[in-house]
């Protein structure tokens, strides 16, 4: 399987399923597959204005905030403050949720997963990662240099907006991701890592 690079710099927007803000998406599963029909979804929203999230159907979903101020977000059955950066906040697609700003932009995180389909959890870490076994997943650098070495491959550096994703047809490429640095240096090595499973969806 292959690993397909991005990086925000170069990632185009487009508009949200409601039509009140804009996003990145940086991988859909399957290819192709409309806001009805994905299996998996990982994009990046920049929120400038209040108003509620687009309503997703049997979907799991985990946000995180990136940069900002942060968001208070309300639905009729629980309120949740998406205020310090790289905590993931996990909640129903069901649920019908209106964000209110904290402030000024803000930038967040999302992954929506098809409950039944697949499953797996929005981490940050700062020590180094490899696939393994998971069929499908993606991570983003948020901080310090990374280096991606695969097998019979020259390595590849990271820095912070870019990453890769890969798909759920088949195993990923044999490879790991390292941080360049030591944890302890100034700029900390930050990393968005997402593997994901087939089968049911943890309980939120």
């Amino acid at each position: 399987m292959a690993m397909h690079f991005f990086d925000l710099a170069t990632t185009p927007s487009m508009p949200w399923k409601n039509g009140g803000g804009s996003t990145q998406e940086l991988a859909c599963w399957p290819p192709g597959a409309d806001m009805n029909s994905f299996e998996w979804r990982v994009s990046l929203a920049t929120v400038d204005r209040p108003g509620p999230f687009s309503v997703f159907p049997g979907i799991d979903r985990q946000i995180m905030l990136l940069s900002g101020d942060g968001l208070h977000l309300r639905s009729p059955s629980w309120e949740h403050r998406l205020e310090p950066r790289w905590q993931p906040f996990a909640f129903s697609g069901d649920d019908a949720v209106d964000g209110a700003m904290l402030g000024g932009t803000s930038k967040d995180f999302n992954l929506m997963q098809r409950r039944g389909q697949w499953q797996g959890p929005l981490r940050v870490v700062a020590d180094a990662q490899s696939p393994g076994g998971a069929p499908a997943g993606l991570c983003l650098v948020l901080q310090g240099d990374w280096q991606w070495a695969a097998q019979g491959a020259e390595p590849r550096a990271l820095t912070a907006g870019q990453g890769f994703w890969w798909g759920g047809d088949g195993a990923p490429v044999p490879g790991r991701l390292e941080p360049v640095q030591p944890v302890g240096a100034a700029d900390a090595p930050a990393l968005v890592w997402i593997a994901l499973q087939p089968g049911a969806a943890a309980e939120i």
